[in-house]
């Protein structure tokens, strides 16, 4: 028999009925906070799975079916030029405007294909932290010293940890880089530029799609230019992935021309964005399935990685709109957790301040852009900036639903490493940057 497996079952089934038999549920808090969890819950399936999460999954996929492993262990893997390889890690943020969910299919993606330990890590952290989009906002709404701050923080941050990890993993490292030197580049299928053009259409479909809307008031200039038209942008994208079908995967034209029909009629007919990008993934799934061959793995493993990560992913959206409540848009629901709690702990610039506001922003879920606006009410209520600060540095890029996932792709003793490396050195930095 195994013990551990059914100590486990008992413990979970003891938790339960614990949970079940001494919640309050007719408390006006516990009440608040079921609202609040049911309430981020549709609030992430509503804004985050259709617009975010299904086109990292076919960003991942294109990474695991389209480029080789032999390309990837060149440019991140244990024998790539160190500069090399952490540059194009720790500012891959700016390219990428997602949250510290969405940054998961693409981390596993090149983790498992065999990327250093190093460069993969800096690449999950900067994903999420260094958001183009979040730190123009952060500059205009918290003031140019904390966006400034953010940027120099999260790029150092991203090298930084990246490479204490991979000095803390070395002797695993060393195995990994020796079995890479085994490995022979294969011929690939077709040119770098196809695979990189069709690569980059989806990375821009992503980032349209997703698009923030401007500050209040804000009804000019290119940022409102940008997002008055993102669905435009986003549709022009979406031809380009159209020809790329066409002509790069060799996915018959008949088949990309009844997608497009029935993509643009559902347009047409719907007004909510979510039906037309809903039906146009479904309909790429349908003509990459029935193409066959490495169209049909790209949308296989898209799904693997869908399966390996939306459990664990939707767990901890549970699991954090409880503790923590849902704020987005005009909504504020609180969590089991008092509010008053967190504004009373980050006042000051104390250790312990810091240390609580990177812990809390750690374990919270912030939506893309969404910190800037939360942080603001909360320095509007007495937040040091020094919290604030180490709030933005570990927030966006881990939440509890992104360390679940974490844990299932490369452990527990090094998903535990990377958390306390981010929140230690957020810390430190919210330290210094409240003391100057």
């Amino acid at each position: 028999m195994d013990w551990k497996k059914e100590i486990r079952i008992l413990f979970w089934m003891t938790f339960f009925f614990l949970f079940a038999f001494f919640v309050p549920f007719d408390h006006a808090r516990v009440k608040e906070a079921i609202t609040a969890t049911f309430d981020l819950t549709q609030w992430y399936a509503r804004e985050h799975v259709i617009l975010c999460l299904l086109p990292a999954f076919f960003i991942a996929g294109v990474i695991a079916v389209f480029i080789s492993q032999a390309s990837v262990i060149k440019y991140f893997g244990a024998q790539a030029k160190k500069w090399v390889a952490y540059s194009v890690a720790a500012v891959s943020g700016t390219i990428l405007a997602v949250c510290s969910c969405t940054i998961l299919p693409l981390f596993s993606s090149i983790y498992k294909r065999g990327a250093g330990l190093g460069p993969a890590i800096a690449f999950l952290y900067s994903g999420p932290a260094i958001n183009i989009l979040a730190i123009i906002l952060t500059a205009r709404i918290l003031g140019w010293e904390i966006g400034l701050a953010r940027v120099i923080g999260a790029v150092v941050f991203a090298i930084l940890i990246g490479s204490i990890m991979s000095l803390i993993y070395r002797k695993e490292e060393k195995v990994k880089a020796e079995e890479q030197m085994n490995v022979t580049a294969i011929e690939e299928p077709r040119p770098l530029w196809q695979t990189a053009f069709h690569f980059f259409v989806l990375v821009f479909i992503l980032v349209f799609a997703n698009w923030g809307k401007p500050g209040e008031g804000v009804s000019s200039g290119t940022w409102y230019s940008l997002w008055f038209h993102k669905w435009h942008i986003t549709a022009f994208f979406g031809l380009l992935l159209a020809w790329s079908l066409v002509r790069i995967l060799k996915i018959k034209w008949g088949y990309v021309v009844i997608a497009l029909i029935i993509t643009t009629i559902s347009a047409f007919v719907f007004t909510s964005p979510l039906v037309p990008v809903a039906t146009a993934i479904v309909m790429l799934a349908i003509i990459t399935l029935l193409s066959g061959g490495e169209n049909m793995d790209w949308t296989l493993s898209s799904w693997d990685f869908m399966k390996q990560i939306f459990p664990m992913l939707a767990l901890g959206v549970i699991i954090a709109g409880f503790l923590l409540g849902s704020t987005h848009d005009q909504v504020h629901l609180s969590g089991i957790i008092p509010e008053q709690w967190i504004v009373m702990f980050v006042g000051g610039n104390s250790v312990f301040s810091n240390f609580f506001a990177s812990i809390t922003g750690a374990f919270m879920y912030f939506a893309t852009l969404t910190e800037v606006p939360i942080l603001q009410g909360l320095i509007a209520s007495g937040m040091g900036k020094g919290p604030a600060l180490a709030l933005l540095l570990a927030g966006p890029s881990l939440s509890l639903p992104n360390m679940l996932v974490i844990r299932n792709v490369m452990g527990t003793k090094k998903t535990i490493i990377y958390v306390s490396l981010v929140v230690v050195m957020a810390t430190i930095c919210g330290l210094i940057f409240g003391a100057i």
